[in-house]
């Protein structure tokens, strides 16, 4: 019999490194606390929380509540200033932000250079004014900042600048076992996020759009079901006054993001007939065919126990 290898602490921190960054959204707190028991090892825990939950963070783009009633934050990339400081335009507020408790502990104005100039400034928030309308209307919980990230210090007509749009739409309930949110745009489960490049092309007077939308849903009662979608667009429009500049992208978005959702309702609708089937032997060992006309009433957990029998 082969002897039992012993990992080193470095392996250790990165295979839990690996389950943390793979929780499903709204669920690394959980997967945290059973990495603890497990690990045996709070020198080892410490260093694989300290080092993955920033990345976590700012890759599902939580949103946080800044004290004082100040308003929310999203941790994302577009926003850091600093070690754990983040911007929030909308308020011209910087968080400083407990990655690993997932809290905002204070908040702080942002300085002049933080913030872009006043003439950039004119169109980041007329669009956040219109995207906020759209994700109020699109999406329950949705929340939504407009950044700029290239291009902060023009001052007026004749450079370019870029803004980006992000949109975080979560419900989360791991308590019910699952991790969910409700789109207005469709009857669908799923955490949404969707970042949208718009670069202002002063030259062309053009506004060149570059959109990534992802999609997630984890339902985990008696059994683990995942969905994570991904998908690339783009788009161009007139570069115009920032009222009708705003108004314009807010159009492609809810057009391409109401496009690929309804896209993945059709995807669903086939589910039982063709993709779940691909998924299940055809004579499970139960030896009991799968009643494949008539799998929509069915869940994925209980009704499929009781009907093949299984677990008597």
């Amino acid at each position: 019999m082969a002897e039992e290898v012993e990992l080193s602490p470095k392996q250790k921190k990165e295979i839990a490194k690996w389950f943390l960054l793979n929780s499903p959204a709204g669920e690394i707190q959980y997967v945290a606390k059973d990495l603890r028991l497990v690990l045996n090892d709070n020198e080892v825990y410490d260093e694989a929380v300290s080092e993955s939950f920033p990345i976590y963070n700012k890759s599902h783009m939580i949103c946080l509540q800044m004290p004082a009633g100040a308003g929310d934050v999203l941790v994302t990339s577009f926003g850091e200033l600093g070690e754990n400081e983040y911007l929030d335009p909308r308020t011209a507020l910087v968080a400083i932000v407990d990655h690993v408790k997932q809290v905002c502990t204070e908040v702080r104005p942002a300085t002049d250079e933080e913030l872009p100039s006043a003439y950039v400034e004119e169109f980041r928030s007329a669009m956040d004014v219109e995207i906020l309308k759209y994700v109020g209307e699109a999406y329950p919980k949705g929340v939504c900042s407009v950044y700029c990230t290239k291009g902060k210090e023009v001052e007026g007509p004749g450079f370019n600048f870029e803004l980006v749009v992000v949109i975080s739409a979560c419900r989360l309930s791991p308590q019910n076992f699952w991790c969910v949110n409700l789109s207005n745009h469709l009857e669908l489960l799923g955490c949404f996020f969707s970042v949208w490049n718009i670069e202002f092309q002063d030259e062309a007077q053009v506004l060149e759009v570059k959109g990534k939308l992802q999609v997630g849903a984890h339902y985990f009662e008696e059994g683990n079901v995942q969905l994570d979608a991904k998908h690339e667009c783009g788009d161009s429009t007139l570069f115009q006054s920032p009222d009708d500049s705003a108004i314009s992208i807010s159009n492609i978005l809810r057009h391409h993001e109401t496009e690929y959702l309804a896209s993945l309702e059709v995807s669903y609708s086939n589910l039982p007939d063709n993709t779940f089937k691909d998924l299940r032997r055809k004579l499970p060992v139960t030896r009991t065919l799968f009643p494949w006309h008539n799998t929509s009433q069915f869940s994925l957990t209980r009704e499929i126990t009781k009907e093949l029998g299984i677990g008597k």
